[in-house]
C-alpha cells in the first residue's frame, strides 16, 4: 500500500487559491485540481461521513451537525460518537483486505471510540464547578499526555469561539507529524479548520481573508513537504465553501408566532422544549430540519415556511429523497435558506427571555447552530476588561458565565450549508496522482474512491 495523508482544508475553494496561497497555487497547478459537488447539507459532519464512507445521508445518517434524538427527545448537536456513522468507514475496508493496515485519524469528526488505530480529539474537561479545561482524546490514551508535554495543552480556546485563530490548526499539524514519526500509519487524515472562521466572521469578500489564508497556505506547505519527503502521497480536500451572506432568518420565531412552538420558562430564561411543541426547526448554517409531531400539520407548516423571506425552498418527502436526505433521523420538512441567508436557532421573542446560554459559546446546549459565537458583542464597551473579569473568576473558583457573544446574528458576513452557487464557490480535491481524479468536477461520494486508490494503485 502507498501510504496517505488527507489534508481537510475546511472553507477551501477553487476561488481562493491565488496570490495569497502562493505555495498551494504551485502545488495544485503541478497536479490536478477538482470541483467536488456539495453534500446536501454542506457541513462538516455530514461531508465528512460521505468522503469516509462513499455514501450519501440517506444511507450514513449523519443529515447534519446535529438533529433531533426522537427517542431522546433532545437536540443534540456536535456528538462525538462513531457509531453515529451507519455505514463502513473506509479504514474497515482497507483493514479486511490488508492486516498491515493502519489508520489515524486527526481532529476529522466522530472520532470517539473509532475503530482507527490511533486518534486524537477535543475532549475538554468539564469540572463540577462548571470551569472548562481544554483537553484531548487519543488512542492509545498514554499518547494524550506524550504530545501535550511536547505541544504543549491544545489550544481549545483557538478552535472555536472569539478568540480563533491560528494556532489550533498549527497545533493540530504539528500533531501529524508527532503521529507520523512515532506511528507511521498507512492513511493518515488531518483537520484544518483555520479557514472557516473568519469566512463566516467577515465574510469570504472581505480584504482581511487574505491574512487567513495566508497562514493556512503555511501550514499546509510545511505538512505537505514534511509528507512528501517521507514518500507518503498527500490529497487536499475541502468540505464546502462559504458564500456571503446578509441577514439571519430564525424559523423557530415565526413558528412560535403561529402556537407550533412550547417554551418553558427558568430564571428568568426560556428554554425551547423540542418534545411538548407541535413544530420546531433545528438550524444549521443554511439549512434547518423542521420536526413536526402531527402528520396533519406538516402541509401548513411547509406553506407558512414557503413564506418566510429568506426561505429557498421547503423539501417534503419526495424533495428530501431527491436530495439524499429521506433518512429517519431528517425532519418531516427540510428548509433551504436563500443564498444570501441563513438560519438562527432563536426561538425567544424578547430578548429580555434570552436563556442563559445565548450569550456564551456553547455548542452541546444550544439547540442549533450559532455561528454568532465567533463574535464579540458590539454593545460592550470593554469586551478585554469583562473577558478578564471572568477569567479571574474562574481562577479563583468562582462560578461563572462568559456572557460574551450577541444574541443576534447581524455580524455574520459567510455561511454555508445550501449547495454551492458554482464550482468554483464549492469544495474542492487536488493530487499530484493525476490520473485518479476526473477532468470534470465530481461526486462527493467519489472521495471515497479517491482515497481507496491512492492507497492500493
Amino acid at each position: 500500500m502507498h501510504k496517505t495523508a488527507v489534508l481537510n482544508v475546511v472553507g477551501l475553494t477553487p476561488d481562493l487559491i491565488g496570490e495569497h496561497t502562493p505555495f498551494l497555487s504551485e502545488w495544485t497547478g503541478s497536479g490536478r485540481m477538482t470541483p467536488v459537488k456539495s453534500v446536501l447539507p454542506a457541513v462538516t459532519c455530514s461531508a465528512q461521513a460521505t468522503y469516509l464512507t462513499g455514501e450519501m445521508p440517506d444511507k450514513h445518517g449523519i443529515v447534519a451537525n446535529g438533529w433531533y434524538f426522537r427517542e431522546m427527545d433532545e437536540i443534540k448537536f456536535w456528538r462525538q460518537s462513531n457509531k453515529l456513522i451507519e455505514a463502513p468507514k473506509i479504514w474497515e475496508r482497507l483493514k479486511a483486505e490488508n492486516p498491515d493496515f493502519t489508520c489515524a485519524n486527526l481532529f476529522w469528526w466522530y472520532n470517539m471510540n473509532s475503530t482507527v488505530d490511533y486518534l486524537i480529539t477535543p475532549r475538554p474537561i468539564y469540572r463540577a464547578d462548571g470551569v472548562k479545561i481544554p483537553d484531548i482524546l487519543t488512542k492509545p490514551i498514554e499518547f494524550r499526555d506524550e504530545l501535550q508535554d511536547v505541544l504543549g495543552q491544545f489550544p481549545l480556546f483557538n478552535f472555536w469561539g472569539p478568540n480563533t485563530k491560528i494556532e489550533s490548526s498549527s497545533w493540530i499539524a504539528e500533531s501529524a507529524k508527532i503521529t507520523a514519526e512515532k506511528y507511521d500509519p498507512t492513511l493518515t487524515l488531518v483537520y484544518l479548520p483555520h479557514l472557516d472562521y473568519n469566512l463566516q466572521r467577515i465574510g469570504p469578500d472581505h480584504p482581511g481573508i487574505k491574512i487567513d489564508l495566508n497562514e493556512i497556505d503555511s501550514v499546509c506547505r510545511e505538512l505537505i513537504e514534511f509528507y512528501e519527503m517521507r514518500g507518503t502521497r498527500v490529497i487536499l480536500l475541502s468540505e464546502y465553501g462559504i458564500e456571503p451572506v446578509s441577514r439571519p432568518v430564525s424559523l423557530n420565531r415565526v413558528l412560535r408566532e403561529k402556537g407550533y412552538v412550547t417554551v418553558r420558562e427558568e430564571m428568568g430564561g426560556e428554554i425551547l422544549i423540542p418534545g411538548s411543541s407541535r413544530a420546531f426547526a433545528v438550524a444549521d448554517h443554511q439549512l434547518a430540519h423542521i420536526y413536526i409531531r402531527n402528520e396533519s400539520d406538516i402541509e401548513p407548516v411547509k406553506k407558512i415556511l414557503e413564506d418566510v423571506a429568506g426561505v429557498e425552498s421547503v423539501l417534503d418527502d419526495e424533495g428530501k429523497k431527491a436530495n439524499k436526505l429521506n433518512h429517519p433521523r431528517s425532519g418531516e420538512l427540510v428548509a433551504v435558506a436563500s443564498p444570501d441567508a441563513w438560519f438562527t436557532y432563536y426561538y425567544w421573542l424578547d430578548d429580555r427571555k434570552a436563556p442563559d446560554f445565548a450569550p456564551t459559546v456553547d455548542i452541546h446546549t444550544k439547540p442549533g447552530y450559532d455561528p454568532a459565537e465567533l463574535l464579540i458583542d458590539p454593545r460592550i464597551k470593554f469586551p478585554k476588561l469583562k473577558a478578564g473579569f471572568r477569567l479571574l473568576q474562574k481562577k479563583l473558583g468562582f462560578r461563572y458565565t462568559m456572557d460574551l457573544i450577541p444574541i443576534n446574528g447581524e455580524g455574520i458576513r459567510g455561511s454555508h450549508g445550501r449547495l454551492a452557487s458554482s464550482d468554483l464557490a464549492g469544495p474542492m480535491i487536488s493530487t499530484r496522482q493525476t490520473d485518479f481524479l476526473p477532468d470534470r468536477p465530481m461526486e462527493p461520494t467519489r472521495v471515497y474512491d479517491v482515497i481507496y486508490n491512492h492507497l492500493t494503485k
